[in-house]
C-alpha cells in the first residue's frame, strides 16, 4: 500500500511501435517525460514474449513508478489509436496525490481454497477491507483461471464495487499469456490492483448491441436451456421476433444474434446497459427450446439482441454521452480500455474505432489498453465476464 504525498495530479500516456522492444520502450518512456508516477500501466505485445521479463524490469526501474500493472496483448490501445498485430508498447503513467493502491496476486489454487472456505474470504487474502477500495482493476490468464469464480469471490468480498479489466492475449499458436506486476512477469492466475483514497474508476461497458422485438419473461428454464418464454415455446417467440424485422435487419441477424438477460428483472423498463449479452447456443425444433450461453432464470426478463458494427458504434457513443452527463463537471483525467479482440478493424472495417470515439467524447484524454480474450466490467451493479465488449475505466477524483 502507498499513500502519496505529492501535490500535483498528472496523467500521461504513450504508445510506441517498433520491432525491437528496447526501442519501443524508450520511445514510450520519452512520451512520459516529466512525470514520476505512482502507478504505471504497461501493455506490451505478446510477440516480445522472450524479452518481456527484461522489458517489464526496465519499465519498472526506469519510470520510477511505485506500482506497475499490466499484461500482454496481440493488439494495443493508446490515445486515439489502436495498433493491431504489431509489436508495440502502450503506457499510462499517473501521479495521484492522496491515492491508496493495494496490489494482489491470485492463482487458481487460491480461488479453489477460498471457495472451499466460503464467505468473503477474498478480502483476507488481499488484505484490503471493503471500505478501503473504491474500484478494482484485474488482469487474468484465460488458460489457467476460472474467471467466473474469481468474480463470484470479488462479489462476496466487495459487494457492488466495480471491477474492470480483461484477460490477456498471447500469440495465436501458443496457449500462453503474460501478466505484469512491478518487475515480475507471471504466466498464470491473475494480478489485481485496488484503487482507494481520493480516486475511483467510473465504468462504461458497451456490449455493442441493439434490442430487437420486445422484452419477455422466462417462464421455464433448466440450466442453459430456455423451454418457454411468457408461457410459449421459446423458439416460437424467437421466430416471431425475426419475422417482424425488415429484410435488411434479417440479413444482419444471421451473424449477430444474441440473447439479452436482464440483470435486474424488477425494473419497470429496460434500456441499454440493463441486459447481460449471451450467445444463442442452439435451438431444438421438436421441443421448441433454445440454448443460451449463460444461466437464464425463471422470472428473468429476456430480449433478443443484434450485434453488428452499426449497433456497436451507436451503443458506445450513447453510453459515453450518458457517462459525460452523469459526471457533470467532474472530468476524467485518464482511461484504461479493455476491448474485445473481435472488435477493431475486423468488426468496424477501419482502425482505431473505439479509441477514436472515446477521444470524440472526452477530448485529449490520456488512454491505454489492449484487445482482450474476455472483458470484465459491471452491468447493473454486478461484475461480469463479457465478450465482444468495450469495457472502459475512467479515472476520476472522488467528490
Amino acid at each position: 500500500m502507498t499513500e502519496t504525498l505529492k501535490t500535483a495530479l498528472q496523467a500521461k500516456s504513450a504508445l510506441a511501435v517498433h520491432e525491437d522492444w528496447r526501442q519501443a520502450l524508450d520511445i514510450a518512456l520519452a512520451g512520459l517525460a516529466g512525470i514520476k508516477p505512482d502507478l504505471l500501466f504497461v501493455f506490451a505485445s505478446a510477440s516480445y514474449a522472450q524479452d518481456l521479463p527484461a522489458l517489464i524490469k526496465a519499465a519498472y526501474q526506469e519510470s520510477g513508478t511505485s506500482f506497475l500493472v499490466g499484461c500482454s496483448g496481440l493488439s494495443l490501445i493508446g490515445r486515439s489509436q489502436e495498433v493491431e498485430d504489431e509489436k508495440a508498447v502502450s503506457l499510462l503513467a499517473l501521479t495521484l496525490p492522496g491515492v491508496e493502491l493495494y496490489p494482489t496476486r491470485l492463482t487458481q489454487r487460491d480461488l479453489v481454497t477460498m471457495q472451499q472456505d466460503g464467505g468473503p474470504v477474498l478480502a483476507t487474502h488481499t488484505g484490503v477491507a471493503p471500505g478501503q477500495a473504491n474500484s478494482w482493476v484485474i488482469f487474468g490468464d484465460p488458460f489457467s483461471l476460472d474467471v467466473e469464480l474469481l468474480l463470484q469471490l470479488f462479489g462476496e468480498a466487495y459487494p457492488r464495487l466495480p471491477v474492470l479489466g480483461g484477460l490477456a492475449t498471447g500469440s495465436s499458436n501458443a496457449r500462453r499469456t503474460y501478466l505484469f506486476q512491478n518487475d515480475q512477469v507471471y504466466n498464470d492466475g491473475a494480478i489485481g490492483l485496488a484503487v482507494g483514497g481520493a480516486y475511483e474508476l467510473q465504468a462504461v461497458v458497451s456490449q455493442g448491441c441493439m434490442p430487437i422485438g420486445q422484452d419477455w419473461m422466462v417462464t421455464s428454464a433448466e440450466g442453459q436451456v430456455v423451454h418457454t418464454i411468457s408461457g410459449r415455446p421459446a423458439l416460437q417467440i424467437l421466430s416471431e421476433t425475426l419475422r417482424g424485422l425488415t429484410p435488411q435487419m434479417q440479413m444482419k441477424v444471421r451473424n449477430g444474434l444474441l440473447v439479452g438477460l436482464a440483470v435486474d428483472e424488477y425494473r419497470d423498463s429496460f434500456g441499454r446497459g440493463d441486459f447481460l449479452m449471451r450467445g444463442l447456443a442452439g435451438v431444438d425444433q421438436q421441443s421448441g427450446a433454445i440454448g443460451v450461453s449463460g444461466l437464464p432464470r425463471v422470472g428473468q426478463t429476456i430480449q433478443f439482441q443484434l450485434r453488428d458494427a452499426e449497433a456497436a458504434d451507436e451503443d458506445l457513443r450513447e453510453l459515453l454521452q450518458q457517462k459525460r452527463q452523469e459526471l457533470g463537471e467532474t472530468r476524467p483525467f485518464a482511461g484504461v480500455l479493455f476491448s474485445c479482440n473481435g472488435r477493431g478493424t475486423g468488426l468496424f472495417g477501419t482502425p482505431n474505432h473505439d479509441a477514436a470515439v472515446i477521444a470524440d467524447q472526452f477530448g485529449d484524454l490520456p488512454l491505454t489498453g489492449f484487445f482482450c480474450n474476455g472483458e470484465i466490467g459491471p452491468i447493473g451493479g454486478k461484475n461480469f465476464l463479457h465478450g465482444f465488449t468495450a469495457s472502459l475505466g475512467l479515472f476520476v477524483k472522488k467528490p
